[in-house]
């Protein structure tokens, strides 16, 4: 069987075998390294591992077992019977690490919190968002592009070794795929695939601000933004948003990260005068202008106003796009449709901390996908699923609690955020009665710089449309409690 201590490393300090043995198990068993129930060696299994006797085993054996480090059971084994100590070691005396300067600014940062949910768990509605409904993603379709990926690899798997920037044909069906539903003009070059969005994020964040640079973000806006440009060194400059997106000024900064076509987490959506003004503000400044398009696929009405990097002359607006939400959760594939200028340093960026591509079966099977068609239908049929819930949801807002949420309503994603029409106090309140009728929705605190208002963000898309009436029902019991 397998099994190792430090025996070795024990004879130097104790000349006596049986007692080496005996303290190499001993510090195991105490530091955690054999588990409590953990099943030893036996005897004659011990001795030809370490080239002992039986003997000089059964002695160390007895004097664990005297100890109540371990214990025989007849017919079964001599098993561990003592759990680790708590401490482990903690106790022993360290020389304290000593941390770059972008290690201490993320050791100050927050460990950021992403709630899973509640999907799944006996009588518990969850509004929490960022979940796609899986109940109907094409299972079958997307198993048979990925199983005929995993054949084809034995005759190409040093195809891809090298490509930083990704799966090639990958690259050119999103440039397809976005010149067409987007009207994003791009060649596969200028295309990099990435490990989600906040990936991208990192990486451009990383090239752009350094320590005590200004960098424009909304407010409220998405947190891993602020932990990107505040683990660089930056200074957040918090730009106030409306009904009408965010509201440009002379910022003395050249960066901006926005999400223009569906606010986060507002939903609102940036009109066309001030996408102007913000390309305007890029031009005046020599700026990059990171354009996150999280969701806004999914459209419930309304046309869509043409991304920031359409209206881009000067190529100085970077596209971010991710996969995330259309297709599954754990497909953690974005990608970055990068200015020329950007496209270079991004590569040898990304190289530096993945020099080869990950996840490339999920990639060339998502190329083939896309290239079939099979991805655009799926995106049709879950606009149509998406927009019933939307609809559900908020018409039971406006209607049922209409008192005490005042819902923002949006063209398209797959979360409604909603103002708190009452008291910080009774919103606190009426969340914990909530929490005890076994619904919750996301907490919004940590999108806003400062102080604000109380909000909260109703996630709709993994929730079918009776459990949303459930959901809306329990927060109206919740409210009569109180």
């Amino acid at each position: 069987m397998d099994f190792q201590v430090h025996y070795l490393e024990y004879t130097k300090r104790y000349p006596a075998k049986y007692e080496a043995l005996f303290q190499a198990i001993k510090d195991a068993i105490t530091d955690g390294r054999l588990p409590y129930r953990t099943r030893l060696p036996s005897t004659r299994e011990l001795a030809k591992l370490y080239a002992v006797s039986r003997g000089t085993v059964n002695v160390a054996y007895e004097m664990l077992a005297a100890e109540g480090y371990i214990a025989s059971q007849t017919g079964k084994g001599t098993f561990v019977t003592r759990k680790a100590a708590p401490s482990g070691q903690a106790d022993r005396p360290a020389v304290p690490l000593r941390f770059s300067p972008w290690g201490k600014r993320m050791a100050e940062l927050p460990m950021r919190s992403f709630a899973a949910g509640h999907k799944g768990v006996p009588d518990r509605i969850s509004f929490h968002i960022g979940e796609p409904d899986l109940t109907v993603f094409p299972n079958s379709i997307w198993n048979k592009y990925l199983y005929a990926q995993v054949r084809m690899q034995g005759e190409r798997w040093l195809e891809d070794a090298y490509e930083t920037a990704g799966h090639a044909p990958l690259r050119r069906a999103i440039a397809h795929h976005i010149g067409r539903t987007r009207g994003i003009r791009a060649e596969p070059d200028d295309i990099v695939i990435v490990n989600g969005s906040m990936q991208a994020i990192g990486l451009l964040v990383m090239l752009l601000v350094a320590p005590e640079d200004p960098v424009v973000m909304e407010n409220p806006g998405y947190g891993g933004f602020r932990h990107a440009v505040l683990a660089a060194g930056g200074k957040i400059l918090a730009a106030s948003v409306d009904e009408e997106g965010i509201v440009p000024e002379d910022w003395e900064a050249r960066l901006a990260l926005v999400t223009p076509g569906r606010q986060f987490p507002t939903g609102h959506v940036l009109t066309m005068e001030r996408r102007l003004k913000l390309l305007e503000w890029a031009s005046r400044k020599g700026g990059i202008v990171i354009e996150d398009d999280y969701d806004s696929e999914f459209r419930h009405r309304g046309k869509p106003l043409e991304p920031l990097k359409v209206l881009d002359r000067e190529d100085r607006v970077v596209f971010i796009g991710t996969f995330s939400k259309t297709m599954l959760p754990r497909l953690r594939i974005g990608y970055a449709v990068l200015p020329r200028s950007l496209r270079e340093v991004f590569v040898k960026a990304k190289q530096l901390f993945e020099p080869h591509p990950t996840a490339v079966l999920d990639q060339a099977a998502l190329a083939v996908m896309m290239n079939s068609g099979q991805y655009e239908r799926h995106l049709r049929r879950m606009r149509r699923v998406y927009s019933r819930k939307y609809s559900a949801l908020l018409d039971r807002l406006k209607g049922r609690l209409s008192h005490l949420f005042e819902p923002v309503e949006s063209e398209a994603g797959l979360h409604l955020f909603a103002w708190w029409r009452r008291s910080p106090e009774q919103f606190a309140e009426y969340a914990a009665a909530c929490r005890e009728e076994g619904v919750q929705w996301s907490e919004t605190s940590s999108y806003f710089v400062g102080k604000a208002g109380c909000s909260a963000c109703f996630g709709f898309s993994h929730l079918s449309l009776s459990e949303i009436e459930e959901g809306i029902e329990r927060m109206v019991r919740a409210w009569q409690r109180i």
